[in-house]
């Protein structure tokens, strides 16, 4: 491919910038189309828990100590591993009336985080439907609790905020699609303007020819078009 300067690049981009706008929207329009036609719209919903002071601690009931903190975030990976646990998805699944076939897809859309320096967690349940997302979270979060009691003797976790129905997917957003086919667009205009200048070998300047034979062009003589002389010579004619 010969070497081009900035002016003669830029001039190439305009020459094909019909070709350039139209790939570009292409693009936009395959992105429209696979947001709309092919993703499949998730929600999510959130519930979250708080680890508080044990109700037994009656020297210091209302406040939490650096121990507590401690305790606190060495429980959180263990709590985590619980709340996804066969022991907790089993009878959420059950509670709820769902499909055994389902513990699988239901444990993999379920995500425990941490909020607020160990002392919160958030449960995060991903769904096809906004509805049975709520619900599941907040079954994880009762069934969860639990457990928690059963098998630490504890009760020191507590809801504090119930999951709710959460009508926007997470994973669909046109606008953000769309700057992204578009930019795939801009790309792929940019690479078809090099190849197809790297393709093209015509000669079309004089310029061209310096460049390809590495003489210079001392005279040239322009391109008469007689179809456009004989056709002026009839128009003339008429008017007489």
């Amino acid at each position: 491919m010969e070497e081009l300067d900035l002016k003669e690049l830029l001039q190439l981009f305009c020459e094909k910038i019909i070709q350039i706008i139209l790939i570009i929207a292409i693009f936009i329009v395959i992105g429209i189309v696979y947001t709309i036609g092919f993703v499949t719209p998730k929600y999510r919903s959130s519930t979250t828990l708080i680890l508080a002071t044990n109700n037994s601690n009656t020297n210091n009931q209302n406040s939490i100590t650096a121990n507590d903190l401690t305790l606190y975030s060495k429980l959180v990976s263990t709590y985590s591993t619980i709340a996804k646990s066969k022991k907790v998805i089993r009878p959420v699944i059950s509670n709820l009336g769902l499909d055994p076939n389902l513990e699988d897809s239901i444990k993999k859309n379920v995500s425990v985080s941490t909020v607020s320096d160990a002392e919160v967690i958030e449960i995060t349940v991903t769904n096809e439907n906004p509805v049975w997302a709520q619900k599941i979270a907040n079954e994880i979060a009762k069934v969860f609790i639990q457990n928690v009691q059963e098998y630490y003797k504890l009760d020191n976790v507590h809801v504090l905020d119930e999951a709710e129905v959460n009508n926007n997917p997470y994973n669909v957003n046109i606008m953000k699609n769309i700057i992204i086919f578009a930019g795939i667009g801009v790309v792929v205009a940019v690479l078809y303007v090099l190849l197809l200048n790297m393709l093209d070998t015509t000669i079309k300047s004089a310029e061209d020819i310096e460049k390809v034979a590495g003489v210079t062009v001392l005279v040239s003589i322009p391109v008469y078009d007689m179809m456009d002389d004989d056709k002026r010579k009839k128009r003339g004619g008429k008017r007489k």
